[in-house]
């Protein structure tokens, strides 16, 4: 099973020098790729400018988005562009993940309706491929891959099913899935891709419970955390509970994914100082 860390990107005030660092250090550290997340009523930057930034300042990594949240990009072909212009600086590394969503805030800030979503997605699905086809006029750079970067889907609808078997390589497991939700939603991923006639199977990613590890690490977790998931009430308790803040919990999550059947483990972080990429690595080599 491959171990991703997550980019700092959501953590307010992070620096651009610690972002340029951090993804550096993961790079050297072996990591398999460097995630960026999406969301829009946050003090974060965004999702498509940090892959960018991370694929500018690597070489080898993956850079991948887990996940864009598509129905908030209502310029289709200007979407259609950034993403291909990612593709081509990172040389083919960008992968990128799409979701319809959960947060109403998101669109009530975006001037978008939050019941359609799901048919918002389906229009950029329609629309972007045929642009990385090279179906419609010519909108931004050619994909490094023929017709698009790979793209991951994340939810737990019916539709993020269907999407994933007709578009996708792969499903992505939110952190509240779990190693059970894992299992399931390996299941229907693997049903949907068989109904759906393709060869080979899908990729399975899913995200851990965030992390902070050394001697400020329950510190990090009780600033970031609660005020980043205060939406769920006591949710956002529930949240820093589960935190990673020990080598052992580290490793005792990579053993209940891997034996759930995940292929990739996402880790995401509460503490931006670069030094948690090698806390990080130091306690996966520990196990």
């Amino acid at each position: 099973m491959d171990i991703a860390i997550g980019m700092p990107g959501m953590i307010p005030n992070v620096s651009s020098k610690t972002m340029k660092e951090w993804a550096q250090r993961a790079e050297a550290r072996g990591f398999s790729s460097l995630i960026v997340d999406d969301r829009l009523v946050w003090a974060g930057y965004d999702i498509l400018i940090s892959a960018a930034a991370a694929a500018a300042v690597t070489e080898r990594i993956k850079i991948t988005a887990a996940v864009v949240l598509g129905p908030l990009r209502a310029n289709l072909a200007e979407f259609a562009k950034q993403v291909t212009s990612i593709d081509r600086i990172s040389d083919g590394r960008f992968v990128l993940g799409l979701g319809v969503g959960s947060r109403e805030d998101d669109f009530l800030a975006s001037a978008i309706d939050f019941h359609s979503r799901g048919k918002l997605m389906d229009v950029l699905l329609e629309r972007t491929q045929a642009i990385w086809r090279g179906e419609a006029e010519p909108i931004g750079p050619v994909p490094v891959h023929s017709g698009g970067p790979p793209l991951l889907f994340g939810g737990s609808s019916d539709a993020t099913f269907r999407r994933l078997s007709r578009y996708g390589t792969g499903w992505v497991c939110a952190t509240s899935g779990g190693p059970s939700g894992v299992r399931e939603g390996a299941k229907r991923a693997r049903s949907a891709w068989a109904n759906a006639g393709r060869s080979g199977s899908p990729r399975i990613l899913a995200l851990t419970p965030r992390f902070a590890l050394g001697p400020n690490g329950q510190s990090a977790v009780d600033g970031y955390l609660r005020a980043y998931n205060a939406y769920r009430g006591n949710g956002a308790n529930q949240r820093a509970a589960s935190a990673l803040v020990r080598p052992e919990l580290v490793r005792e999550q990579i053993e209940l994914f891997a034996a759930a059947g995940c292929d990739e483990l996402v880790i995401n972080p509460c503490d931006a100082n670069p030094d948690q990429v090698d806390l990080l690595a130091d306690a996966i080599a520990g196990g």
